[in-house]
């Protein structure tokens, strides 16, 4: 929290004194203060003070940054996205009347945007020209990604039971990168009575893993490079030998459906096999060693770079925490696969990533990392990485998917980084980019695509500027 910033968070505070069940009066004499002052700061008229939040946090044994906002960044932001539709054209709702939505009642704004989810569905459902039963489909599959990674964000993408079973498991079988392979086929054989076999692509062309339950065996195809096939190996044995502790920790999720409970197993099952590969306190140990060169740890543990990267985000242990890092996969037409923010960086729900960000530009360098400093419209900043994968080997016919993995955090973390070197972080230059065109509101931008919402484009004949789209700023 900035020092000169003043916390007006009264509707949370008194929401969260009902809560609890207490009179203004006696968490007023819980805290040393008056009842007066607090009724005061429950009607914004006085601010909540650093002195009172530390002694509420140490009596109600409470998380400060949630409890004060940082915890519902995503949630602001989805508001205000939602906002700029243009539904909503001419009602100047600005991003301070989101946070003041989010502050006043949190279940508003979730009933908000879900509301508005529905709209979506149904303009889809108008434009697109398709049946009712391939609608409800499409429905249904955004509803159950968008309910797991709403999981994954309250969770900050860290899982204590799953890391505390992991990382026990791990200890007992041993930590060499050279052996793992084996040691994982081994567990499977010896354990389970579990087979392993390496096939040809000709024999499974459209998997890359498969087990045969009537045979026993798993079948792993011949392009997974040798990371992938030990992080197969640890996957099957998460759901064979954890399936109950991942189900717990499903159970305690708020999804939609089958098809939603079947996507978050499938990634908390991922999440378990790379805290096999990836201990939490030695990989912690290693990332902070390192300064968190993902190459070197890649090495280190024989994991891939999606997979090293993707582990640097859930390391939110509250007592032995990383850096919170956000993680974003692209496609190369610019499509948005995979994304999680630790901290306050917002992935639009819909659209791609702005054309200025460079982790566009990996497909041109596929094995040089890129690292850039950017600014968001708000005008945080943050430091990122970005580099191309491929997820699997390919053939003549068949060349591989070729992905941009991009990682980043908050600037302030910059100077733990050893890919911010060269970078003067005291006078940083960062380059302004925005979430993506339709959300962006920067005039002048060479790179737009997209008017963008909520904003009255102009065009004047006589005049052609940077960008087709010409609007006002204000």
């Amino acid at each position: 929290m900035p020092r000169n910033e003043k916390l007006l968070i009264g509707p949370r505070i008194a929401r969260f004194r009902k809560t609890l069940g207490l009179t203004q009066s006696r968490m007023a004499e819980d805290l040393g203060i008056s009842t007066s002052y607090l009724n005061l700061m429950e009607r914004n008229q006085r601010s909540l003070s650093a002195k009172v939040l530390l002694r509420m946090a140490e009596i109600y044994d409470f998380d400060i940054a949630s409890f004060t906002g940082a915890g519902d960044a995503h949630l602001v932001a989805e508001v205000y996205e939602t906002l700029r539709d243009p539904i909503f054209k001419g009602d100047s709702l600005s991003k301070n009347e989101a946070e003041d939505l989010v502050n006043v009642s949190p279940s508003a704004a979730r009933s908000l945007i879900k509301l508005y989810g529905k709209h979506r569905d149904t303009a889809l459902r108008d434009s697109e020209n398709t049946n009712d039963k391939n609608v409800e489909l499409l429905e249904q599959s955004s509803q159950a990604v968008d309910s797991v990674r709403r999981f994954l964000h309250k969770q900050k993408n860290y899982f204590p039971a799953l890391d505390a079973a992991a990382e026990k498991l791990a200890k007992e079988l041993g930590s060499n990168k050279a052996q793992i392979g084996t040691t994982l086929t081994n567990r499977l054989q010896e354990v389970h009575g579990i087979s392993v076999r390496v096939v040809p692509v000709d024999i499974m062309p459209q998997m890359l893993r498969y087990f045969d339950r009537h045979s026993k065996r798993i079948n792993l195809s011949e392009l997974l490079p040798q990371s992938g096939r030990r992080f197969q190996l640890a996957f099957q044995i998460s759901i064979l030998e954890y399936r109950n502790l991942i189900d717990e920790v499903v159970g305690t999720a708020d999804l939609n459906g089958l098809e939603a409970e079947g996507l978050c197993r499938t990634t908390l099952a991922n999440y378990f096999a790379g805290a096999i590969l990836m201990p939490y306190g030695r990989f912690l140990k290693e990332a902070e060693t390192s300064k968190y060169d993902v190459d070197l740890l890649c090495h280190r543990f024989g994991t891939s770079f999606e997979q090293t990267a993707h582990r640097l985000t859930t390391l939110q242990k509250p007592d032995a925490r990383g850096i919170p890092f956000f993680f974003v996969r692209l496609d190369v037409a610019g499509n948005v696969s995979k994304r999680f923010s630790a901290g306050r960086f917002h992935f639009s729900r819909f659209g791609g990533a702005c054309p200025i960000w460079n982790i566009h530009e990996c497909f041109l360098t596929p094995d040089k990392t890129v690292t850039q400093i950017i600014q968001m419209p708000d005008d945080t900043t943050y430091f990122s990485i970005a580099k191309m994968v491929v997820r699997s080997n390919g053939t003549y016919k068949t060349p591989p998917q070729k992905l941009a993995i991009g990682l980043g955090c908050d600037i302030a973390y910059a100077p733990r980084l050893v890919y911010s070197k060269k970078y003067n972080l005291d006078d940083p230059q960062p380059s302004k980019i925005g979430v993506n065109c339709h959300l962006c509101e920067r005039p002048h931008c060479r790179q737009r695509a997209h008017a963008p919402l909520n904003r009255i484009i102009s065009f004047d004949e006589r005049r052609r500027g940077v960008s087709l789209y010409d609007f006002s700023e204000t």
